[in-house]
């Protein structure tokens, strides 16, 4: 691991916006295959009992971080012990996987402490969701490297059965079917893109940093939970206003849930904000997408070329 005042190595990748992407596929996954659970965010309220018996009964090892049974504040251990025990598993070339326990808060904490080049000699599946969507765009960018967005552990036993089989799929098969229902505000067309996004706050919390995404000509996919109106729409002009929504092939929006309003109602819904803000545009828009804090998160391949298709009848998204 890095120490704390020295520089990190990101990856080949870092003038990714200035030229294509030289995509990286990590192999599928295969029973005897090991997957590794990390907590790079907040810590554990319980055991993962449920979720180690799952990846079991897929036919995987399962290999537990240290991390698991860590206490730092909120924090699953301090800031280098997290960091150390992702490290661990992203050197360790015997671990084929790496899905984080939980997200919460943290990773942004502890991101520039790994050095993440060793996945370009060998690369792994991440998977997770959330505070993880940090780790997904960082990969993206500097390495070109396809990630998992999916239920994680802790998430585990209150998943829908559809949203596991998902996961299993992306894991094992490499490619993900996902039909939509038709929702009055879509937006009708077709696109195709590279996959990115994740937990709109995230995406936020990366805009200008060696993390950020290049949004050009990519399918993006946002979701959220426990904003604010007011803060999603906030943050969907930030977006706007650094053009990141202005060329897109298409977009996708998941599950906001829990969200809250002020005592004066702010006015609009989330798919009225977002179909306002796209007006301009021609891309498709899909809503209702089953992917987030929700039981039905069902998974999808970032990085990876995909297709999103939106009429009368609802969405396909080929991933």
């Amino acid at each position: 691991m890095n120490s704390s005042n020295s520089t990190p190595t990101h990856g080949s990748n870092r003038d990714a916006n200035l030229r294509p992407y030289a995509l990286s596929t990590p192999p599928l996954l295969q029973k005897g295959d090991k997957i590794a659970i990390t907590c790079p965010a907040k810590k554990l309220p319980q055991p993962m009992k449920h979720a180690v018996e799952l990846l079991q009964s897929w036919g995987l090892e399962v290999v537990l971080g240290d991390t698991l049974g860590l206490s730092f504040h909120q924090f699953a251990g301090d800031d280098d012990q997290r960091a150390a025990d992702l490290q661990q598993f992203i050197n360790d070339t015997s671990i084929n996987a790496i899905i984080a326990a939980r997200g919460g808060y943290g990773t942004i904490r502890m991101i520039d402490k790994v050095d993440f080049s060793p996945l370009e000699q060998n690369p792994k599946w991440l998977i997770g969701f959330s505070d993880i969507t940090l780790l997904h765009t960082h990969l993206f960018t500097n390495l070109g490297l396809a990630t998992i967005h999916g239920q994680m552990p802790i998430n585990i036993p209150d998943a829908s059965a559809h949203s596991l089989t998902t996961l299993k799929q992306a894991l094992f098969e490499g490619s993900l079917t996902h039909k939509v229902h038709p929702q009055s505000l879509n937006r009708f067309g077709k696109g195709s893109g590279i996959l990115v996004g994740g937990n709109l706050s995230l995406l936020i919390a990366a805009a200008g940093s060696i993390s950020d995404l290049d949004y050009t000509d990519k399918l993006l996919f946002i979701e959220d939970v426990g904003e604010y109106l007011y803060a999603v729409d906030r943050m969907l002009h930030s977006l706007k206003r650094a053009g990141k929504l202005s060329n897109l092939a298409g977009l996708i929006v998941g599950g906001f849930s829990e969200i809250k309003d002020n005592d004066i109602p702010f006015g609009q819904t989330i798919p009225e904000m977002i179909i306002d803000l796209a007006k301009e545009y021609d891309y498709p828009v899909c809503f209702d997408f089953p992917a987030g804090h929700i039981p039905n998160n069902c998974s999808l391949i970032l990085g990876k070329p995909s297709v999103l298709e939106v009429d009368e009848h609802g969405a396909v998204l080929l991933n």
